[in-house]
């Protein structure tokens, strides 16, 4: 039994997913997204209160255009202490998809489903993969080693046959794709479609400092490396001077309270707060501690360009 293209599951014309970025992510990025005939996706997190979430929403809907989609990713762990209300806003309000990461998606489904939303979960390996289905997800967001922010082990070829061959849902690739050539790619592995994010960063509708876009255009693949210190969960930033100034290795201290059961939860919780206050400032303001988030992808970011150019250019 052949899978649903993304096409048909978000009723697009193009297989790509604007991928959700924390703090990059905005309406005015998803409105340009679903008029180029593509999925957009915003993190509920870019959003402080309910009510701007609300409002974001109301937006979407009303600029909706036949051939285009948005959707909203949640956090589902512990240290998203909104998501319970973000859960319950984005079922009421009917979004046209939840994309799930770092946590258990089974309440999201669950609840999701009771009103016709449609649950993409964020995988990066074949164990999580089956429990995802088990629980009923609507498709895999395959994030490979080549991903931006946070990132899995396997390669996209891997992970995407794997998935391909030990589950029967459709497998959306993410990570590794600044280009058409690169869409060919994940489609001829067998994904049925893309999420990309990193090639926007770098776009006039992006909302983050000029500084976090040139350095999108003037850095490349080489200069991406692995840190630590955001999240205590591995994440890719651009290898800035203060980068390599504090290192990408957890604090000693982290990794020794880390190793106490009853603390470690405490301790990521605090590492994620403290890690996405000092990304907030990095991406909104000039400053020397510039910790920007971003994947090999950029490699192919030549320019700021609109939206509408940058999809232009992955589906031409």
């Amino acid at each position: 039994m052949s899978k649903p293209t993304l096409q048909e599951i978000l009723n697009i014309k193009h297989p790509i997913i604007m991928a959700p970025m924390f703090l990059v992510s905005n309406t005015k990025m998803v409105k340009e997204a679903m008029n180029s005939g593509i999925a957009g996706c915003i993190p509920a997190l870019n959003y402080r209160t309910l009510e701007q979430l609300k409002d974001a929403i109301k937006e979407l809907k009303e600029a909706k255009v036949e051939g285009g989609s948005f959707g909203f990713n949640l956090i589902v762990n512990k240290s998203n202490v909104k998501y319970k209300e973000q859960l319950r806003l984005l079922c009421e309000e009917k979004v046209d998809f939840i994309i799930t990461s770092l946590g258990s998606p089974e309440e999201t489904i669950k609840e999701a489903h009771k009103v016709g939303v449609k649950v993409f979960c964020d995988v990066t390996d074949l164990n999580y993969s089956l429990k995802v289905e088990s629980l009923g997800a609507d498709a895999l967001i395959a994030v490979n080693n080549q991903a931006g922010g946070h990132r899995g082990d396997m390669n996209p070829e891997e992970l995407i046959k794997t998935l391909n061959e030990k589950t029967k849902l459709p497998v959306i690739s993410a990570g590794g794709v600044g280009t058409k050539k690169d869409i060919d790619q994940m489609l001829s592995y067998g994904a049925i479609g893309v999420s990309v994010g990193s090639p926007f960063i770098a776009s006039l509708e992006a909302e983050v400092s000029n500084e976090y876009k040139q350095a999108c255009v003037d850095y490349g693949e080489k200069d991406i490396v692995v840190t630590e210190r955001i999240s205590g969960t591995p994440c890719t930033v651009i290898n800035t001077p203060y980068v390599q100034k504090v290192g990408t290795k957890q604090p000693w201290i982290e990794r020794i309270l880390n190793k106490n059961k009853r603390l470690k939860k405490w301790v990521k919780m605090f590492r994620f707060y403290i890690g996405m206050k000092a990304t907030e400032k990095a991406a909104t303001e000039v400053t020397y501690k510039t910790v920007w988030v971003a994947g090999p992808s950029i490699e192919y970011t030549n320019a700021i360009l609109p939206v509408s150019k940058i999809i232009e250019k992955l589906v031409k």
